[in-house]
């Protein structure tokens, strides 16, 4: 009875067991994901073009169950054990058990962030690279990068691109890259080309090449993640902002040199005027000389002849005659005081000129500057045609103050020349003024022969004075000319003086416009150059960068993504030998063995 009870017990479980069964496994167990991984191969063309894409993703699984991916693939390939992958509609449902699961997904016609082309020139010629292999020649490999706008910029903006060839010496010689590195790698050159983030490039490597073949060009792809940590430049912002004060010191100082010589320009035109005036005065005095000396030199010749045909003739001579004399008299006298009042001007004008030439010269500076400081002004980076200005100018001032200082006392005494000339020309005049208004009186009132009597002395006296004043003033008319001539050559030098000031004020005043720019351009150097390292540490620091899924943006936890590309290889075609292998027979225990290998 037991043995019966015992069966149907058994035969009602073997009944219900399968549904049980079948119930557990249409309960789905989710599981976790950790994290994930996507690396993109990428096979190319020797040009560059795509030719496949394939995926590889890894999943980090911690907890067993179905775990749910993304993706657009046109096949899926269960990389990790033999249990089947669903894909329906981009979703890819995977029974995982805890740990890495890998699985591969083909793309036929997807793309990639970057457009990379690669040409090839041999001897100068474009040449498809296929159809030269084993030629000679010089080869030209040019690889240009620029990002793709058909795929999400956020690769082409943080990810950093590597491109490798790997050169045999015997055929690669005389190797020359732009902007890449050359190691050795075993027996081969390898080249390495690295592009930045966010940047275009053109690359290009030059060898000759015999027997030409080329290994694959492989480009790599990966986040620019390192963190560019700020440099401290603490010391070297300190060090150009004294640079910057010192540029603003000399900028100052350049200036007060500029408002000093605009001074000294316009005191030196200054002079110049009123040496021109003196010049153009002195030349009218020395004009008027001759007239002046051949006048006194007609009433002196006069007074001769009357004072002999006096004597000779005591009883015969016509008195009215005489006076004509007095009216002669009168009008030289005015010439001389009308001269004396010219040079009374002239003094006043030239003590005027005088102190203002001596003023303007006194500041010139006395200090001298050697051929070692001129030299430096020519490697200080400054204008070398303004410097040139400034030597010629600061030469011709220095001419000038020590011409200056050998004949200033000859300057100094002109103006005591002239103040006495001036009151001889004053005494001699009122003198004739007055003889002229006596010798009128006399021939007045002359009605007998002892008024004539002594009109004949009072002539023979007069006469024989204003031969001694006639001496006086041809020598006064010939220091006149003397006068005249000198300061022409004075006048001249106060001229190329003015034109140096005038020079040396335009080159300062360019020299300043200089220094100000300089000033101007690095008052903000410390903040600038600060400014210029964030910007670039901005440019390159992308390890802010949170990584996103290639092939769908619903995948989440997106760990790493990497591409990995690669161009076919240009090798010569082995040629395949119909010989026919005979296998050896093999014995018992060699059979044997061959069960235990792999």
């Amino acid at each position: 009875m037991r043995k019966k009870r015992l069966l149907l017990v058994l035969l009602a479980i073997s009944l219900l067991l399968p549904s049980f069964l079948v119930l557990a496994e249409t309960i789905e167990i989710a599981g976790e994901l950790a994290s994930k991984d996507e690396v993109v191969y990428a096979n190319l063309h020797a040009n560059g073009e795509l030719h496949e894409i394939y995926i590889v993703n890894s999943l980090d699984v911690t907890k067993p169950g179905i775990i749910i991916d993304y993706g657009t693939y046109d096949n899926i390939k269960n990389l990790t054990d033999l249990s089947e992958i669903v894909y329906v509609d981009d979703t890819i449902r995977i029974n995982a058990t805890k740990g890495k699961f890998y699985y591969q997904g083909n793309i036929k016609d997807g793309e990639i962030p970057w457009d990379i082309s690669i040409s090839y020139e041999l001897d100068g010629e474009k040449i498809v690279p296929s159809e030269h292999v084993g030629k000679n020649g010089h080869l030209k490999i040019t690889i240009k990068t620029s990002a793709n706008e058909n795929v999400d910029p956020v690769f082409f903006e943080h990810y950093l691109l590597q491109i490798s060839l790997m050169l045999d010496p015997d055929i690669y010689r005389d190797i020359e890259i732009s902007d890449g590195m050359i190691a050795n790698a075993g027996k081969n050159k390898q080249i390495t080309f690295t592009v930045m983030p966010d940047h275009e490039e053109e690359l290009y490597l030059k060898a000759d090449v015999l027997d030409f073949e080329l290994e694959g060009i492989e480009i790599a792809a990966v986040p620019s993640s390192f963190a560019i940590d700020s440099p401290d430049i603490d010391e070297m912002t300190e060090e150009m902002k004294s640079l910057t004060d010192a540029i603003k010191g000399i900028n100052n100082g350049v200036g007060q040199l500029k408002n000093g010589v605009s001074d000294l320009n316009k005191g030196v035109s200054s002079l110049r005027n009123g040496s021109l005036d003196f010049k153009n005065g002195m030349s009218e005095i020395d004009q008027s000389s001759g007239d002046l000396v051949h006048a006194s030199n007609s009433i002196n010749k006069a007074l001769a002849t009357i004072g002999t045909s006096l004597q000779d003739l005591p009883g015969g001579i016509d008195v009215s005659d005489l006076k004509n004399l007095p009216g002669g008299l009168t009008q030289l006298a005015n010439g001389l005081l009308e001269t004396a009042d010219g040079l009374a001007t002239l003094k006043e004008n030239y003590t005027l000129a005088f102190d203002k030439l001596d003023d303007a010269i006194g500041a010139i500076p006395s200090f001298e500057i050697s051929e070692e400081d001129m030299n430096s002004l020519y490697v200080s980076g400054a204008d070398p045609a303004i410097i040139d200005k400034l030597i010629e100018t600061y030469s011709a001032a220095q001419i000038v103050r020590e011409t200056y200082s050998m004949t200033n006392e000859a300057f100094i005494g002109v103006d005591e020349i002239l103040e006495a000339m001036s009151g001889s020309m004053i005494d001699m005049g009122n003198s004739l003024a007055f003889v002229g208004h006596e010798l009128s009186s006399t021939l007045e009132s002359m009605d007998d022969l002892e008024s004539l009597a002594q009109l004949l002395e009072g002539l023979a006296a007069f006469s024989a004075n204003y031969q001694e004043f006639h001496k006086g003033l041809v020598s006064y008319t010939k220091g006149v000319g003397q006068l005249s001539n000198s300061y022409h050559n004075l006048h001249a030098g106060i001229v190329e003086l003015s034109t140096g000031t005038a020079k040396l004020e335009d080159g300062v005043g360019e020299l300043y416009d200089g220094t100000n720019q300089l000033y101007e351009a690095t008052s903000e150097l410390p903040t600038q150059v600060q400014e210029e390292i964030d910007r670039m540490i901005a440019e390159y620091d992308k390890s802010d960068f949170d990584a996103i899924s290639f092939v769908s943006s619903q995948n989440e936890k997106i760990n790493l993504v990497q591409f990995v590309m690669k161009t076919e290889r240009i090798k010569k075609e082995v040629q395949e030998t119909n010989e026919i292998q005979v296998e050896e027979e093999k014995g018992f225990w060699t059979r044997l063995m061959d069960l235990f290998r792999w």
